[in-house]
């Protein structure tokens, strides 16, 4: 017995030991977690910075200057182009080392080796939709420039360098949670962050679901409810403007495809809310008589922020903005001379084909009358804690086959069947370098010089200068397509259904000094009708732009305010345009006390989406369930994917077609009328609300039913921010739903000397125990901009510099 004793109190201190050092599930190895030398107690950060620091680095090549400001945004002076860059890489991941792991391993489709067998699909997704492959081919490109070349290879220097001088003890805390450390950083991983903004920014894919209805409804009834141009639009390029060039002919049209499978295949669906506003006035509007532009990019929300705030000082440029962590160079922001910014075009260069294969080995398919070989990429997915897999993607000359049939044959022709992917992000590009010489720009022809060299994701390039020059141009690489194609599925047999072609970049739409004295987007139609190429057949719905468009008409003597004041404008078109006609619809008569109360609420309300509206609680709800009450019988159907048609055509059709054959419910015996989905998605709302929300007051107000938050990129409990009582709607200037919206907010007084004002929902740190991991997220949510803290020299003795790191070689 006594051996027994003792065997069992040698055996439970062991196994205790094991135990606590072992991760199980998404637990940390609690005894290596609480370490109070390696642990997370060692995450915590001071509010108090040391004054000066230096370092000796390997990789410099000459002395580097990082000053670090108020808010802990670096501010990086070097000698050369490749230390710029390189302390760029060491400062970034210094505050987002995790962040950038993370993101890059995610768009690798690696996450399982972290996480374990719950991330498999993602990560077999992201492998079959070609990231790798498309970042393989991205890099090639940039590293055939000398330039883009050598910023690569010295911010990834740079990240090294960080990487290698940590511990254990001073790794982020994610780290240590999920229970992994730090892989070196390469090339490839800047690559596959800019592919994965691509796929955000590709906004989904709705050829499956179209090419469902077109099957169901015939092109007839598809071509009216889903129109190529919407119903009310005030475009980017104002109407009427005339475009100087010839076009190139238009590559013909094949045959309608009418071999399309019923496919049950469900593609990631457009979202609205993913956009952004962008704008720049003329100095004839302005107080100072110089431009102003502002930019607001709407993204998913998350802490670490997606942006990291830099300013980059070199021989030659002196630019300040925000970066991409893991990319080289400022995306969106301004030097002394010029000032720049982004929003989502939504072009259509993502599209699917359906692919014939020769039998079930998918070693040959079928294209222009013959059998083609296909190529094989083995994608070895690891799994924390499980065997590897093994995925075998299928490419044809389209690209990879993303999706292979479950039933594996089609009914007609008895033959296998894939959908292979052409997707402009898989082609060999160098966007770097449109933004090394934004960054540099002086003038107009500087812009216009660097947007030659953007492929994607295509983004509406806003421009304005201190030579009061303004302009905006839908800009990337763009497939020579003919009208609609990608709309639907097309046949991968036919070398007809090919891109044929590139538009020719001075073809792109622009417009530079309109008569307007203002550009502006807002992700609606790049153009009118008149454009000879086509682009897309559907974009962002027109009601932020028109907005936008509405106050800068009629805008005089502008300054920051007057565009601070537009970026949080929370007034709905969407409602103007509805309410006239569903209001009057609604049988009081027939309301109990509280949908009575709500009646009244929503009647007196001023179609503004502010925190406290419970006008706009009650408009939200009430169109989504109308528009439900609307679709939903003809556009649910079992097993077949399909969407519904957009608001546009939905509020067309309520204003112009009140007895449309579309208000009946296909699956009552009654025949239903607009008046009848309006009386009862009306007291659905009411009786949701109330429900969910008690007795209509306070807790009916839209901050809170909205219940903005911003959440942590892994979703860590704990590390997100508290819920914010903000206002904005996902159709109003400040486009703003519970975790998607202004993930930057940025205006730029240009003039002698320019002035720059901006903030992000976050802090520069990716450290929740640090003081700057969410600072700025209550500046953010009240709608006030930060002046930004332009230097001119590394001797600047203001107050708002904190702390100094000077690096020399070692």
């Amino acid at each position: 017995m006594n051996r027994v004793k003792a065997l069992l109190c040698i055996l439970i201190p062991i196994l205790l030991a094991y135990a606590l050092n072992t991760k199980f599930g998404s637990t940390p190895p609690i005894l290596r977690f609480l370490n109070p030398f390696t642990g997370f107690w060692q995450n915590a950060e001071s509010n108090k910075l040391k004054a000066n620091g230096k370092i000796a680095l390997k990789g410099a090549k000459a002395e580097i200057d990082i000053i670090f400001d108020d808010r802990m945004i670096p501010h990086v002076f070097a000698k050369n182009d490749y230390d710029v860059y390189y302390a760029q890489g060491y400062v970034t991941a210094m505050h987002r080392l995790w962040q950038m792991d993370f993101q890059t391993r995610f768009a690798a489709g690696r996450i399982s080796e972290v996480v374990g067998e719950k991330a498999i699909e993602v990560d077999r997704y992201q492998r079959r939709m070609g990231m790798v492959y498309g970042a393989e081919n991205s890099l090639r490109g940039m590293m055939e420039d000398p330039k883009a070349r050598e910023m690569i290879l010295a911010y990834t220097e740079g990240i090294n360098d960080y990487i290698h001088s940590l511990s254990r003890a001073n790794y982020p805390i994610e780290y240590k949670i999920l229970d992994f450390k730090p892989e070196d950083w390469t090339p490839i991983k800047c690559a596959l962050l800019l592919k994965q903004m691509s796929a955000v920014l590709a906004m989904g894919s709705d050829e499956f679901y179209m090419t469902n209805i077109l099957k169901k409804f015939g092109p007839e009834i598809t071509k009216n409810l889903f129109p190529d141009y919407p119903f009310k639009e005030d475009p980017i390029i104002p109407v009427g403007t005339k475009w100087d060039f010839k076009p190139l002919p238009i590559p013909e049209a094949p045959k309608a495809f009418t071999e399309m499978m019923s496919t049950t295949i469900e593609t990631k669906q457009k979202v609205e809310g993913i956009g952004s506003n962008n704008w720049a006035v003329s100095g004839a509007k302005t107080a100072s008589g110089f431009p102003i532009l502002a930019n607001d990019p709407h993204l998913d929300l998350t802490l670490p922020s997606i942006w990291y705030q830099i300013q980059l000082h070199a021989p030659g440029m002196n630019a300040y903005g925000v970066s991409l962590p893991g990319a080289p160079g400022i995306i969106i922001g301004y030097n002394k001379d010029i000032a720049w910014g982004v929003t989502n075009v939504a072009a259509d260069v993502l599209d699917f084909y359906q692919i014939k294969f020769k039998d079930n080995s998918h070693q040959q398919y079928w294209y222009n009358n013959t059998w083609e070989n296909t190529t094989k990429r083995i994608e070895q997915i690891k799994i924390l804690g499980g065997k590897t897999e093994i995925d075998t993607v299928y490419y044809t000359h389209q690209g990879p086959v993303v999706y292979l049939e479950k039933a594996n044959y089609s009914r007609a022709n008895n033959v296998p069947i894939g959908n292979a992917l052409r997707w402009i992000a898989h082609d060999k590009s160098n966007e770097l370098m449109t933004f090394y010489y934004l960054n540099r720009g002086k003038n107009y022809d500087d812009y216009r010089k660097a947007l030659t060299f953007y492929t994607a994701p295509a983004q509406n390039f806003v421009f304005a200068s201190n030579q009061n020059d303004i302009a905006i141009t839908p800009n990337g690489k763009f497939p020579l397509k003919w009208k609609d194609q990608g709309k639907f599925i097309l046949d991968g047999s036919d070398p007809k259904n090919d891109w044929q072609g590139w538009i020719p970049a001075a073809q792109n739409p622009t417009v530079k000094n309109p008569p307007l004295n203002f550009v502006s987007s807002a992700n609606q139609s790049s153009t009118d009708p008149n454009y000879p190429y086509y682009i897309n057949w559907e974009f962002s719905p027109y009601e932020r732009g028109k907005r936008i468009n509405d106050r800068l008409m009629v805008m005089k003597g502008a300054n920051v305010d007057s565009m601070r004041n537009l970026q949080m404008d929370t007034y709905s078109i969407a409602a103007q345009n509805l309410l006239p006609y569903i209001l009057p619809s609604i049988n009081q008569s027939k309301l109990n006390a509280t949908q009575k109360e709500a009646f009244n609420a929503i009647a007196k309300w001023n179609k503004f989406f502010e925190a406290k509206e419970i006008g706009a609680s009650i408009f939200d709800l009430w169109t989504k369930r109308l528009f439900y009450n609307i679709w939903n019988d003809e556009f649910t159907i079992k097993d077949i994917p399909m969407r519904y048609p957009n608001r546009d055509r939905t509020i067309e059709l309520i204003q112009k077609e009140p007895n449309s054959v579309w208000f009946d419910n296909i699956n009552t015996k009654n025949k239903e009328t607009l008046n009848d989905l309006v009386n009862e998605s009306f007291k659905y709302t009411c009786d949701s609300l109330e429900k969910k929300y008690g007795s209509i007051g306070k807790n009916w107000h839209w901050g809170n039913v909205k219940g903005s938050n911003v959440p942590h990129l892994a979703k860590i409990p704990g590390f997100g921010s508290k819920k914010l009582d903000i206002g904005g709607g996902k159709s109003t200037v400040n486009a703003l739903s519970e975790t998607n919206g202004p993930s930057w907010r940025m205006v730029i007084e240009l003039g002698k000397m320019p002035k720059g004002h901006g903030v992000y929902p976050g802090g520069q740190s990716g450290n929740p125990g640090s003081p700057y991991y969410d600072n700025m997220v209550d500046t953010w949510a009240q709608g006030k901009l930060y002046d930004l803290f332009f230097m001119q020299s590394q001797d600047d003795k203001s107050g708002k510099v904190i702390s100094r790191l000077k690096i020399s070689k070692k």
